[in-house]
């Protein structure tokens, strides 16, 4: 069977804040591919706007050197950074396979920040605007993370991706009784610097001051999945 083991079909009867199934990508410690794990976040009526349950995976926003450390962050905007290439390159082949990338939109993506241009991608992280809207819809307890054993490995890049450890109980999630350190993840939106980003932090905060080299932030893949089309009738 092709890679991806397709099984899910959206439809119209999908409500916002379910839980779905699409795609696959290492979650295990080892690197095992699982289904992935999806948010649904808003039901247009011919599309689902889904953004990945767990940090899948931590990345630099801009930088792919073991080298680079925090102080090295440059100007850089959503269109041009690393982060952006490697969702639609390497993550977006290897998460889906052809049935389901047939699915995928191609999504106008606005709100990138000062002088950074809108995009058009498969596959991006959430902005700042959307990122409140829908916490008027969900409030923000969606927005507590916690990585997959996969994500929480050092990368060959040098990423390490941060889990709270401290004593906020409010950035702890209990799953099957066992309590989960948080971690922060990027969203695409560029900083209060051209030199960062926006991510969300402590506490389900938003914050926009992260250098777009630090090594310690993970990454929620979001996309816009279409309902696929009937086959037409002939009469």
């Amino acid at each position: 069977m092709e890679k991806g083991n397709f099984a899910f079909a959206p439809n119209p009867s999908i409500k916002p804040g379910e839980i779905i199934t699409f795609g696959r990508y290492p979650q295990s410690e080892d690197g095992v591919e699982l289904p992935i794990t999806w948010r649904v976040l808003q039901n247009s009526g011919s599309s689902l706007f889904i953004l990945s349950e767990y940090i899948l995976d931590c990345k630099r926003y801009h930088g792919t050197s073991q080298d680079i450390a925090w102080r090295d962050a440059v100007d850089i905007t959503w269109r041009d950074c690393d982060l952006r290439m490697w969702l639609n390159g390497k993550f977006y082949n290897t998460a889906f396979n052809a049935t389901e990338k047939e699915l995928i939109k191609t999504t106008h993506c606005a709100d990138n920040g000062e002088g950074s241009p809108d995009t058009q991608d498969k596959v991006f992280l959430p902005s700042v605007a959307e990122i409140k809207d829908f916490s008027l819809l969900f409030g923000k307890d969606w927005l507590r993370a916690i990585g997959t054993d996969f994500a929480k490995q050092k990368k060959s890049d040098g990423c390490s991706l941060y889990v709270y450890d401290k004593t906020d109980k409010k950035n702890y999630i209990i799953q099957n009784g066992e309590e989960f350190g948080c971690s922060w993840w990027w969203l695409r939106t560029q900083g209060n610097k051209a030199s960062r980003a926006f991510f969300v932090g402590p506490s389900c905060s938003i914050r926009s001051y992260a250098n777009v080299s630090l090594a310690r932030d993970g990454v929620r893949p979001a996309l816009i999945m279409n309902f696929p089309r009937l086959p037409s009738i002939e009469r």
